[in-house]
């Protein structure tokens, strides 16, 4: 039985719900076959009416609709999701495939091109792309990534890192070194400091660079950031290996959504790019398990709620939320009284329906209608006024 007790009387027909049935896009008829996915044509974008200095893009992996639904009808308050002004939805297959993994899809929202299952800031010929998180960081932007996973699994390795398997942990913990990084939180401490395949001491190597970094082995996130000041990059470990969920304790999540956003700004006047992912919804789901599902989605809704407070009184921050795919094909049905909801699963992998984008701030109105994920990296670039990059024919 669910421990969320329903409160029908909060969310009949929500604006949001209706605002997507009437989407004004077209695509491409779906694919017949799983090996050649659907292709949609690149959107051409409409002249925002401003530019965003900062960009938050908030990661909810696995969260589709059904995720977000199940959140809005089992909790008596509303969401912060339903502040946002402005909502979409995106096509998520990856090049060959109709059903992404996460890696592929972050490497579409980080690098916007369609590439294989499992490949981290690389394209289709397994060449790496220049990331979003790199070309900020080369124009002087702060830039930072949140995760409730390791923070070199697949989503936040796709911002930062450039590696064929995204089961290369180690391999990607060496680009937090090489990279300028402003901010860093998540798990995976192991993959620093008690390396296999070599000897090197990577958060030795990130101080050496005059980074803080701190774990949970001496304290909360929030008693680390009391003495945090913006002088230099932070880094946090939430663990050895990867975080707890919600259920057993895990709470920094929307701690560091309320902290990240204000440190940043504070490390550069040019602006920055953040990505914080909800990491755990998918893990849930994967486990066909709905009230964990649900407790994860609040989480994360309370870390959006965080970066929204932040943008309303910044009034330059551009805020993002998606997703890279649905996890476990979510269905809502009637419970075993009127006023019950009942969550099933009809698979314990990821599928290829749509998946929400909701946008607030400046250029929000960019991000309505129905497109393909790698758009959303092209409409990012675009806000933030980065330089065009060179075709492969101007490199020849």
């Amino acid at each position: 039985m669910s421990i969320f007790r329903p409160a029908y009387g909060h969310f009949s027909f929500r604006p949001f719900f209706i605002g997507l049935l009437f989407l004004g896009a077209a695509c491409n008829k779906p694919s017949q076959t799983t090996s050649s996915p659907p292709v949609m044509q690149p959107l051409s974008l409409t002249p925002p009416a401003r530019l965003a200095k900062n960009i938050v893009l908030m990661i909810g992996d696995g969260m589709g609709l059904s995720q977000v639904s199940a959140a809005m009808y089992l909790y008596p308050e509303p969401l912060q999701l339903e502040k946002f002004p402005v909502a979409g939805l995106i096509q998520t297959h990856s090049a060959k495939n109709l059903i992404t993994d996460s890696a592929a899809g972050a490497t579409a929202f980080s690098c916007g091109c369609k590439t294989y299952n499992g490949a981290i800031g690389m394209n289709a010929d397994k060449k790496p792309c220049p990331t979003l998180l790199e070309q900020a960081e080369a124009l002087g932007l702060a830039t930072g990534l949140v995760a409730t996973s390791s923070i070199t699994h697949a989503t936040p390795a796709a911002f930062i890192a450039h590696a064929r398997d995204r089961a290369s942990m180690e391999e990607i913990a060496t680009f937090f070194v090489i990279t300028d990084l402003d901010l860093a939180i998540g798990g995976g401490m192991k993959y620093f400091s008690r390396r296999k395949n070599d000897q090197r001491d990577l958060i030795a190597e990130l101080r050496a660079k005059g980074c803080v970094v701190s774990d949970f082995t001496t304290g909360t996130l929030e008693q680390s950031i009391l003495t945090l000041t913006p002088r230099q990059p932070f880094f946090w470990f939430s663990s050895e290996d990867e975080p707890e969920s919600v259920e057993a304790g895990r709470t920094y999540l929307p701690v560091a959504a309320r902290m990240a956003p204000t440190f940043l700004a504070q490390r550069s006047d040019k602006g920055f790019f953040l990505m914080i992912e909800g990491s755990q919804i998918d893990w849930a789901c994967h486990a066909n398990n709905g009230d964990r599902a649900v407790r994860e989605m609040l989480d994360f809704d309370q870390a959006i709620g965080e970066v929204l407070r932040f943008a309303e009184k910044d009034g330059n921050t551009l805020v993002i939320v998606t997703a890279d795919h649905e996890t476990g094909g979510m269905s809502l049905l009637r419970g075993e009284s009127k006023d019950s909801l009942k969550i099933k699963f009809t698979t314990d992998y990821h599928t290829a329906s749509l998946v929400p984008v909701f946008a607030y701030g400046p250029g929000a109105e960019q991000f309505g209608g129905l497109y393909d994920n790698t758009d959303i990296y092209f409409k990012m670039r675009k806000l933030l006024r980065f330089p065009e990059l060179p075709s492969e024919e101007d490199k020849k």
